[in-house]
């Protein structure tokens, strides 16, 4: 009984790593980490999804957690630092482990796993104005519609730690990227461009085919029976 009670027990992980320098003018650059979320939780939609954030979009999901409920004292986030170096790599990982707890103890909060700003965060590609706009249902989309037309990316921190075959085909074509300072960072996923239909089928499909030029190649260099 207690066996059958483990198995069915629901989680939440969630990963905060990769952070990439966008440069919006010579003078202004930002931060963005990518998020990866993986559950078998019924409170979300999507059991597996990744999406790209930035530390000022987390400094807004936080006040509007708030004030969706005045009654929890929510996690703090990793302080504002007006001197926040992009190239210093040791401020870099104390921020996104920062983030990291954040999410994890808001997530491990069933109050708040109730709101659709975390949601559409967490799962969806929209901006924070477009995030706010849909939670008021003031889009022609509902918040079920944003999250499932989001496309994330194609590999999982959870993916990449079981399937052997993924990995042994990416050392063979391309070189390691893992970010330095963080234990769970992993290499750079290539990201999907999000489908501007509303379709809410998203199946990929992988085609594996038979290399015949390399079997002609072998039969041919073999010596022929006279």
């Amino acid at each position: 009984m207690e066996n059958t009670n483990l198995a069915k027990k629901e989680f939440v992980s969630v990963w905060v790593r990769d952070p990439q320098v966008h440069k919006e003018d010579f003078w202004h650059a930002y931060i963005t980490y990518e998020i990866c979320l993986h559950t078998n939780s019924m409170c979300f939609r999507k059991k597996t999804s990744c999406v790209r954030r930035r530390y000022s979009e987390f400094v807004w999901l936080r006040q509007k957690l708030q004030n969706n409920a005045l009654l929890i004292e929510l996690p703090k986030l990793p302080p504002g630092n007006p001197f926040f170096n992009l190239s210093n790599d040791f401020q870099i990982t104390q921020r996104m482990q920062g983030l990291q707890q954040f999410l994890e103890a808001v997530l491990q909060t069933p109050l708040l796993l109730s709101d659709s700003h975390l949601h559409l965060f967490l799962q969806s590609q929209l901006s924070i104005a477009k995030i706010d706009a849909c939670s008021q249902g003031q889009t022609h989309y509902t918040v079920a519609q944003a999250i499932q037309r989001c496309v994330g990316y194609t590999r999982f921190p959870v993916e990449e730690e079981h399937q052997e075959d993924s990995k042994t085909c990416c050392d063979s074509d391309c070189e390691s990227t893992r970010s330095s300072g963080l234990g769970n960072s992993l290499g750079r996923a290539t990201p999907v461009e999000e489908d501007s239909s509303y379709n809410e089928s998203f199946s990929h499909e992988f085609q594996v085919t038979t290399p015949e030029a390399e079997l002609c190649s072998i039969l041919s260099s073999s010596p022929s029976n006279q």
